[in-house]
């Protein structure tokens, strides 16, 4: 069905057929479904097919739905090891669609969301987590100043800039009510690691956010790159490794579930690939980085929470995100606190 919010599609026609983008200006554009922030189409016309991502119209906060980053850095990754969609338009006219867009390519591929992966046999489960790696791993070996992103976003102190930010986020919902939370925005901010690398990072790297081949184990396309940024290449990576400290039960997670059983490597495993393309450093303070991402994820879902109180919230799923929030920063705070016994330990072995 084609979506009538953004009827201007003509204008749009018009200017792709200027660009020889589509051999006729004339096209058909259809609401993609997802978690996306941003809206996101599918442009067809004739045998062309391409995805549009444009802002939300109406007021938006300066910094959020940032497609003109997402289009940055997807245009300085052509060509590298990490496969990203090809990138054809990114304009700020908003007499074409309403609000500034971008224009890529569209991805025939897979797009899976459930971590158990079922239907698969056990190596092909092996194959598709060997894969996730692969490519976050070649993403945190991106040389920035070959790319031209070395002025992407701020330098230095990634960790307590977002610890500071979300803790502001966090002040302004019911995150407060959850004495897990207060303990973790104190706790975080001083025990941040001495050692920080600052690599390009997703922000937001998980299963769901990449496009398999059809029928192969290999990634052809990362998508969805809004959070992107400068930062702690660990702290990326444990939000992608958040799954395996979950259970299904709570939120996407596979804690619970039999790895060998299924051919789903242990996090242990997982953790092992990395530091062989990557090295080791920082990782033993891997407990510190599952505490923060979970706090971080708690503190998103408060925040859905909240809306939900107020009646503003775009998923129908909200008020049941919400009540799972609680019991993630709980979590969270049983990494902190694991992690503070394991480093006093240590100490005291030392002394």
């Amino acid at each position: 069905m084609n979506d009538t919010t953004y009827r201007n599609w003509d204008a749009l026609a018009r200017l792709l057929h200027a660009r020889g983008l589509i051999n006729q200006a004339s096209l058909t554009a259809t609401r993609l479904t997802g978690g996306q922030s941003n809206p996101t189409f599918l442009v067809s016309s004739g045998a062309h097919r391409y995805v549009l991502r444009m802002k939300p119209a109406g007021h938006i906060q300066p910094k959020a739905h940032a497609i003109d980053r997402e289009f940055r850095v997807m245009s300085a990754l052509q060509g590298s090891n990490v496969p990203v969609p090809a990138v054809y338009l990114y304009s700020e006219d908003l007499s074409v669609v309403g609000s500034p867009f971008y224009l890529m390519e569209y991805l025939d591929g897979r797009v899976m969301v459930d971590q158990s992966l079922p239907g698969m046999q056990s190596a092909e489960r092996s194959a598709i987590y060997a894969e996730m790696n692969r490519v976050m791993a070649a993403l945190h070996r991106i040389d920035v100043q070959a790319v031209r992103l070395a002025d992407y976003s701020p330098v230095g102190n990634y960790l307590a800039r977002q610890i500071a930010g979300w803790t502001r986020q966090s002040r302004a919902t019911g995150a407060l009510e959850s004495s897990a939370m207060q303990a973790l925005m104190s706790w975080l901010p001083r025990n941040i690691p001495a050692v920080e690398e600052t690599r390009l990072v997703h922000g937001d790297f998980r299963l769901d956010n990449l496009v398999f081949h059809p029928s192969e184990s290999r990634v052809i396309g990362v998508l969805d790159w809004e959070l992107s940024a400068l930062g702690d290449p660990l702290v990326d990576f444990a939000y992608h490794c958040l799954s395996w400290h979950i259970p299904s039960s709570l939120w996407r997670g596979i804690a619970d579930l039999d790895f060998a059983g299924l051919g789903i490597p242990s996090e242990q495993t997982y953790l092992q690939w990395y530091a062989e393309a990557n090295g080791s450093a920082g990782l033993e303070h891997w407990d510190f980085y599952i505490a923060y991402n979970l706090f971080r994820l708690a503190a998103i879902m408060f925040g859905i929470a909240e809306r939900a109180r107020q009646g503003n919230a775009a998923a129908a799923d909200a008020v049941e995100t919400g009540r799972k929030a609680r019991p993630t920063a709980d979590l969270g705070w049983h990494y902190a606190m694991r992690y503070e016994a394991i480093r006093n330990r240590k100490a005291h072995a030392l002394s």
